[in-house]
């Protein structure tokens, strides 16, 4: 490819990278919200939250895409930029997602440690913030970093808006060379490598995260094969 081709991937891979902080971020803030808000006491603030993650989780990215790019502004007189349409639509829909992951590293935590809270008069709010999130955030991390990754791809529906992200850029490319297997493989190769780092970078987060609580990490799986064992069976000599 030339360089004015080069430079074209480039900006789209910058532009991923942007979708993706920014959705991440709603996401996150989303996720912790509405996943706090299904374990509240007051029924009516579970039925709402609840009701936010069925929706989100049952509909469509790609439509909510649609719908906040296309449906809002005629109905509400304002215009959002692909970006922020893009952010919006993705933080939420991933956010719902993402509560769960929040309610259900909240649940697993031991009832010993919420009545510990109790027999110690913590308010609720005491409660949430030095008992259970300093031990339920390490366990939300590896289901986290898989959500992210799912991001990560699913921030190439984005290009249905025009919005030059890496798979868009990569499309014009396409179109420019007329030759659909380079462009492409290049494109698979730096979704692998941001995935990569993004997956390191959980690693590390959550291993720095257990070491605060004093538990160990889930250690990765060994793809080292195994030495043949030496020792003879049943002790009986050549």
């Amino acid at each position: 490819m030339t360089s004015g081709l080069w430079d074209l991937v480039l900006k789209g891979v910058w532009v991923t990278i942007q979708l993706l902080v920014l959705s991440a971020l709603l996401a996150t803030a989303v996720s912790f919200v509405v996943g706090i808000a299904r374990t509240h006491r007051l029924k009516f603030v579970r039925f709402l939250a609840g009701f936010y993650t069925e929706v989100f989780r049952g509909t469509s990215a790609l439509v909510m895409i649609f719908w906040v790019f296309f449906v809002l502004p005629p109905a509400f007189g304002w215009q959002l930029v692909p970006l922020w349409a893009g952010t919006l639509a993705l933080g939420l829909t991933y956010g719902a997602y993402g509560s769960e992951i929040v309610r259900g590293a909240l649940a697993a935590v031991d009832p010993a440690q919420r009545e510990g809270g109790i027999a110690l008069s913590f308010t609720p709010t005491q409660r949430l913030r030095l008992i259970l999130l300093p031990q339920a955030v390490p366990e939300m991390i590896p289901p986290f970093s898989n959500l992210l990754i799912e991001l990560l791809k699913g921030t190439a529906l984005v290009s249905i808006m025009g919005m030059g992200d890496l798979a868009f850029s990569g499309n014009l490319v396409r179109l420019a060379l007329q030759e659909s297997a380079e462009i492409y493989t290049y494109i698979l190769v730096i979704y692998f490598v941001i995935a990569f780092l993004l997956t390191r970078v959980m690693r590390g987060l959550e291993k720095k995260l257990k070491a605060g609580v004093g538990k160990k990490p889930v250690p990765e799986p060994d793809t080292e094969p195994k030495q043949a064992r030496t020792t003879g069976v049943g002790g009986g000599g050549a």
